[in-house]
């Protein structure tokens, strides 16, 4: 027994060194290797326009090419940028300046899991949730989230998420804070507020629903202070009439979400989720099946055993898992009925990072629960965790293996050419939506687009490929396969 114990010991510090050496890989080519991308660059706009003293605007890229203040197409929020303003001006470089706040977000976002994790399956269970953002990836174009330290609102949103779960039993107005935070990271945090309710009820099964739904009223209120805060701010900052402009385009950036032409139907979302892991589909599918097939022999193993859903429930660890499984259907039922939505799995993602590691977690026990049973359950318990584990060794290695792929030239290109653009000393410089705006944003100038009204850009140098198209007029500088045109 004890050279049993000994050795399951070493299994587990050995697997939990390569998943956070894995980590560790993943993370740093996050922030110094991969390329910047417009997402990213139009999002570093507001940090780097707060610090240049034009407050809490962006360049207004996607809403008129003008500097817009508190822009509704700058979906990552205050939360995320007002740290990232904070570090830049300590005058680190801009992509990796940019990129600290939401990898330490990400570092958060592993320590929560993990404490969810230990709380659902123990130690296995907290290396089973650490190891569940590896095993996804949202990294498909044309609308990535490429690595967990990308500036984007998604990564901090689902760490605010994760937490607001690990401090909802003792101090649920803390929860409703973080789940207000989460909110002004990125919008989409809305959609785990039913997973939170949920997990508040279970949590208090046997108190009187009159004291429950009290109870809620102090967390709900918290939930909603940070947009207070933020709306409030942006008032004073537009007057009554810029400011019901804002809430108006707001209300209709999330209606469509920017993409109204671009939607798709379920089985088409359905094939970019099961090819957004770092195996075939086919292998997706088949662990899919797999695990509803534990989940049934599950059920089937406790009902045999006269265990009911009223004891279910009462198990402490209910509420967390129910929850995560609440969160999960619920981001995953928006995106996949959402005929608006485009097959970009990005969208999802906020959900499927904050609840999957939890539901990863719940399989240790019900795996264990089976393997300690007779001998029929034990092989059905032993083979469903045995496919489970080289699924994830396989995803892991195919995660590390993507991050090493990336040898940082595209960002070092990036630079050079930014640097080119630099020396043009230009206030603003059009373009297209594409990387050309990370290359604007990178040089210091502001970003408009070509198709912006004419009495904007008309007087504006143009960023065009040298390629594709000949500059009408004098050519101020070439950088790479790209011209900078005169007005």
């Amino acid at each position: 027994m004890t050279t049993r114990l000994r050795a399951a010991d070493l299994a587990f510090w050995a697997l939990l060194a390569a998943i956070v050496t894995s980590h560790a890989v993943v993370l740093w080519q996050s922030i110094t290797a991969n390329r910047l991308w417009e997402d990213e660059a139009f999002n570093l706009s507001v940090p780097l326009n707060l610090l240049s003293g034009a407050g809490y605007t962006s360049d207004g890229t996607l809403s008129g090419s003008t500097l817009t203040p508190f822009d509704p197409r700058i979906s990552t929020g205050p939360v995320v940028l007002l740290p990232v303003a904070a570090v830049l001006a300590t005058g680190i470089d801009l992509v990796v300046g940019g990129r600290i706040v939401p990898a330490l977000f990400f570092v958060s976002l592993l320590i929560a899991v993990a404490l969810l994790g230990r709380r659902v399956g123990g130690r296995w269970g907290a290396l089973a949730a650490i190891a569940m953002p590896l095993m996804f990836t949202a990294a498909s174009l044309p609308s990535p989230i490429q690595g967990p330290a990308d500036v984007l609102g998604e990564i901090p949103a689902a760490a605010l998420i994760a937490w607001s779960l690990v401090v909802l039993e003792r101090r649920p107005w803390l929860a409703g804070l973080l789940i207000g935070l989460a909110v002004q990271a990125k919008y989409l945090s809305l959609l785990a507020v039913p997973a939170i309710v949920v997990g508040y009820v279970l949590l208090r099964l046997g108190t009187p629903w009159v004291k429950r739904i009290r109870g809620m009223i102090l967390p709900a209120v918290l939930v909603v202070v940070p947009t207070v805060v933020v709306e409030v701010s942006a008032l004073l900052a537009l007057g009554p009439r810029g400011f019901w402009e804002h809430v108006g385009m707001t209300r209709g950036f999330l209606l469509d979400g920017g993409q109204s032409s671009r939607g798709v139907g379920a089985d088409a979302k359905l094939g970019a989720l099961f090819a957004s892991w770092h195996v075939p589909s086919i292998v997706v599918v088949v662990v899919a099946i797999v695990l509803g097939a534990l989940v049934v022999t599950a059920v089937m193993f406790g009902r045999r055993r006269g265990i009911r859903w009223r004891s279910v429930v009462s198990d402490p660890r209910a509420p967390v898992v129910l929850a995560a499984a609440v969160g999960v259907a619920t981001y995953l039922a928006w995106w996949l009925t959402a005929a608006h939505l485009p097959a970009w799995v990005r969208h999802p993602a906020l959900g499927i990072f904050a609840f999957t590691p939890v539901l990863a977690a719940a399989v240790v026990p019900l795996v264990r629960a089976l393997i300690r049973a007779s001998s029929g359950w034990r092989v059905v318990g032993a083979v469903g965790a045995s496919g489970l584990v080289v699924f994830a060794a396989v995803s892991v290695a195919g995660a590390v293996g993507g991050a090493l792929s990336e040898d940082g030239s595209k960002l070092a290109a990036q630079r050079m050419h930014a640097e080119t653009l630099a020396s043009a000393d230009e206030e603003w410089i059009a373009t297209q939506w594409d990387q050309r705006i990370s290359l604007i944003v990178m040089s210091g100038s502001h970003a408009a687009l070509t198709d912006a009204p004419a009495e904007v850009v008309s007087e504006m140098p143009t960023l065009v490929r040298s390629d594709r198209t000949d500059c009408v007029g004098p050519t101020i500088a070439a950088v790479g396969r790209y011209a900078l045109c005169a007005p």
